[in-house]
């Protein structure tokens, strides 16, 4: 605005200039046409110094900010982008403290895998659970637990769990598995993740507590009690035979243990070392203590 006053107190200076020699008749039009070439060399340097106007100048700012804006999504979504590989790196049970994940190859019996991890195979024994033999032996529900666990966890990805042991005697891994990673390990998690408990819930196994290996002893316990009550798996077998049960008890002479006739203790009892009571008040009042596994 203010190189527009300027031109144009110029443009009237030269007007009353030319005007002035006009009016004398002494001017020659030479002279004129000097005055005329002057103003518009003039003009021609005020309007090239304006410059920017103060509206292209705004514009000019708009278009950097506009800029700016559109570059930071591209940011944004690069951080969200590293977001979501990390936690799918978590979901896939990667670099996650304490568990391994491998891959089911193959299913020996209800309680023994054979899992692939680290390029190497290795046997997996389940820890603190049983299930009826299906291999050499052939013991009731043997075969309905072992096809139960090849359905469920063959051609599958696991996630290993060890506890204290790292082998039993016949040099198997011992393992919790899980189907997927817990985030709290919480019963509900237990329950609906890890497979060494969804076992005892269907009753496909007891109870098999060998020490040190007791982290999750009392939930496998509960698990067990619940499944024997609601007659699952194993445990509805012969009604009968299962009321008879619950009213009689096997003791070893030389433990002094006493045990229900479905724990796996009461059938590697001798028949000279056992001994048969008819209640629980009957072995107690005997001296015999029960067993820490199947409570009786």
């Amino acid at each position: 605005m203010g190189d527009f006053l300027v031109f144009a107190l110029i443009l009237c200076v030269y007007a009353f200039l030319g005007a002035a020699v006009l009016k004398r008749k002494t001017a020659s039009k030479k002279l004129c046409v000097y005055l005329l070439v002057l103003l518009l060399l003039t003009a021609s340097v005020l309007l090239s110094s304006c410059g920017t106007s103060p509206e292209d100048a705004a514009k000019e700012r708009e278009d950097v900010q506009e800029s700016t804006i559109k570059e930071e999504p591209s940011d944004s979504r690069d951080s969200s982008a590293d977001a979501q590989k990390k936690k799918h790196t978590h979901d896939e049970g990667e670099e996650v403290p304490g568990f391994v994940k491998a891959y089911v190859a193959k299913v020996i019996d209800g309680d023994t895998i054979v899992a692939v991890f680290e390029g190497k195979e290795e046997k997996v024994r389940l820890i603190g659970v049983d299930t009826p033999e299906s291999t050499i032996r052939h013991e009731p529900y043997g075969k309905e637990a072992s096809s139960y666990t090849k359905s469920k966890l063959l051609g599958k990805t696991i996630y290993l769990e060890k506890d204290v042991s790292e082998r039993d005697k016949y040099g198997r891994l011992l393992r919790y598995v899980w189907l997927e990673v817990p985030k709290s390990k919480s019963e509900n998690e237990i329950r609906s993740k890890m497979f060494n408990a969804i076992l005892l819930l269907g009753g496909y196994a007891q109870v098999a507590t060998y020490p040190p290996d007791v982290k999750y002893t009392d939930y496998f316990v509960k698990f067990q009690q619940e499944a024997r009550k609601s007659g699952k798996g194993f445990w509805g077998i012969d009604s009968q035979n299962s009321c008879d049960r619950e009213t009689t008890y096997i003791g070893n002479l030389n433990s002094k243990k006493f045990h229900r006739l479905d724990c796996k203790w009461a059938e590697k009892i001798s028949s000279s070392n056992r001994v048969s009571f008819k209640s629980r008040e009957a072995a107690l009042k005997s001296g015999y203590d029960p067993c820490k596994v199947c409570r009786p």
